[in-house]
């Protein structure tokens, strides 16, 4: 348990596979731990893009810092979720120092960092990975070779997995569910990678969006890969959430019924703490809050009835009802992955529209395909909203859905990801002990 890298005790790690099973060790000496501390409230973390353990352990010992000193007179137990998700070396880390080479590093080639997570990702896909790379290196002018690349990066992400991970790609039903295979994968290579590419010059410069001439699509693959590796990531965050922690936090439940529980997800982390929710056991009702930092994924996940098709809802409608207490979305204007890429990459979910018109910054709430980091839970009734001073300066709402615009604070950070990992501070600590009603 007892970690020289983490700020805080006791902390414990809790290690997660692709399909939602846990490391055994880790889990039973959490279910002894809470009690012989005398743990009451637990805080569990999950990251979001993130390739290994360092860079986790990092984030969580950075972000869980200040809690003592803010809550000087509670018991709180810390665990830092740790679970098999992809970062392309050119993004940042939360709370790390962008580095000189990722500064420089210009799509579409593929370094060596961003090659050796790819193989620890997708295992079993090294021929693959180093065809992708050299195609990205040559950059062939026939249409015909950007639609090989296509077909290798579709290869590479397994569209359609076997196993329980196929299930859990979809944010709401009108995506279908079971997961099909999305428009991105089916439709032309071609345009996906020029419409990437019209993307990225739009964030990438000051200049009129009328003054590009079209790019290369070239251009765009890079991006294309990328958004392929999300896809994977954003179904294995769902399998990790319902299959994995789920359970884990009813057998904890169990076994110390004393504790109060309060997720806390950073990205594609919010995802999977929010996927929890649907894997509780039945009558288990000690997760206290829900705290989603830049969360990566649709701001209709939990509605009931989405705007734009009556007929469809959300997969996690009702699942804000599983917590016993609020959950409080942390959104900033400020985040360029969410705001800008995130749109675009609808076409994961085979949005016949096109993402191309959602793209502008202020659009975004009323997009079909936004994300809760940009904009806030949507589509809920009774849903309330505030600024990141007024959540600090008042007692939250006991129940229901908060959305808080922590644009004050999640504000740092280069295109094309903006303030998306922006989110070590001290006032988004705060904002989960409130939350919690932890004192």
């Amino acid at each position: 348990m007892a970690d020289p890298a983490m700020s805080v005790t006791p902390y414990w790690e809790m290690t997660f596979d692709a399909d939602g099973d846990v490391d055994g060790g880790q889990r039973e000496r959490l279910l002894a731990g809470v009690s012989r501390h005398g743990v009451r409230d637990l805080i569990v973390f999950a990251h979001g893009w993130n390739n290994d353990r360092s860079g986790a352990t990092r984030l969580y010992s950075r972000f869980f810092a200040p809690i003592p000193g803010l809550a000087p007179a509670a018991r709180i137990g810390y665990v830092g979720v740790v679970w098999p998700s992809m970062r392309f070396s050119d993004e940042p880390i939360p709370d790390f120092p962008r580095s000189v080479a990722a500064e420089s590093a210009r799509r579409p080639a593929l370094d060596k960092d961003t090659r050796h997570a790819l193989l620890e990702t997708f295992p079993g896909r090294a021929t693959v990975v180093e065809q992708i790379a050299r195609m990205l290196e040559q950059r062939p002018r026939e249409d015909a070779e950007l639609e090989e690349f296509g077909r290798l990066v579709r290869l590479l992400v397994d569209v359609v997995p076997p196993g329980p991970q196929a299930l859990f790609a979809a944010d709401t039903l009108a995506e279908g569910v079971p997961q099909d295979e999305p428009e991105m994968f089916s439709g032309s290579t071609v345009e996906m990678c020029e419409e990437f590419a019209r993307a990225l010059a739009r964030l990438e410069s000051p200049e009129p969006v009328a003054e590009f001439a079209l790019p290369n699509p070239w251009d765009g693959a890079h991006e294309l890969l990328r958004q392929a590796t999300y896809y994977a990531m954003k179904r294995r965050a769902g399998t990790v959430g319902e299959r994995g922690l789920g359970p884990l936090v009813g057998r904890l439940a169990g076994a110390a019924p004393q504790v109060r529980v309060h997720l806390v997800g950073h990205s594609f982390g919010g995802r999977l703490v929010s996927f929890a929710l649907r894997g509780l056991p039945e009558g288990v009702r000690t997760v206290k809050s829900v705290t989603l930092l830049q969360a990566a994924f649709s701001h209709y996940a939990f509605a009931s009835r989405l705007p734009h098709d009556a007929r469809a809802g959300g997969v996690l409608q009702g699942q804000q009802n599983r917590i016993d207490g609020p959950l409080v979305c942390c959104h900033s204007r400020h985040d360029s992955a969410l705001g800008s890429i995130y749109p675009l990459a609808s076409r994961m979910a085979g949005d016949a529209r096109g993402a191309t018109a959602e793209l502008g910054i202020g659009k975004l709430l009323g997009a079909k395909w936004g994300a809760m980091g940009y904009g806030g839970v949507q589509a809920m009734a009774g849903t309330r909203a505030c600024t990141l001073a007024e959540a600090l300066a008042r007692p939250l709402p006991a129940s229901g859905c908060v959305n808080v615009d922590a644009a004050a604070v999640v504000r740092r950070g280069g295109a094309p990801a903006g303030a998306h990992s922006d989110i070590v501070h001290p006032e988004l600590a705060r904002v989960v002990l409130a939350a919690g009603r932890i004192r």
